[in-house]
């Protein structure tokens, strides 16, 4: 069981103990974020595992839409932060009862984004070479 405190976030604090942020507003409310932004809770831990191990959770739960079936508001959806941290104690409960599958689950998940992000570098580079042939093509003309 993963300790923390859930909180809003405000403007002028500043964290000394591991956290990071969550969106809670719009279609991609869930969101783990490094930075914080004005629709936002923030995850306080005791330890840096901690938090780790619910940052990979919660990024699992965003990419699958878990906390849209949560989300109220007609036109801006969001989250309350009590619906929000009810529904992710029991969540992330039920996905550390097997720990060791939950450390291969997020070593895969770090390998595949790792692979993402050389995909789409090669994908910046290749079109940089095109731009590249496509400027001295067109500058013999």
């Amino acid at each position: 069981m993963i300790n923390f405190k859930m909180k809003h976030h405000r403007n002028e604090t500043v964290y000394s103990v591991p956290h990071f942020f969550i969106l809670n507003k719009g279609m991609n409310t869930g969101k783990p974020l490094n930075v914080p932004c004005p629709n936002c809770f923030v995850i306080l831990f005791y330890c840096s595992e901690d938090c780790e191990n619910m940052k990979q959770i919660l990024s699992s739960l965003w990419r699958v839409k878990f906390w849209h079936q949560f989300l109220i508001g007609s036109v801006i959806p969001y989250i309350r932060i009590h619906d929000f941290s009810k529904n992710l104690m029991i969540k992330s409960n039920e996905m550390m009862q097997d720990f060791e599958q939950h450390k291969k689950d997020v070593a895969t998940l770090k390998l595949l984004e790792q692979k993402e992000d050389q995909f789409h570098q090669n994908i910046n580079l290749i079109n940089d070479l095109r731009r590249v042939i496509l400027y001295r093509y067109c500058k013999r003309s």
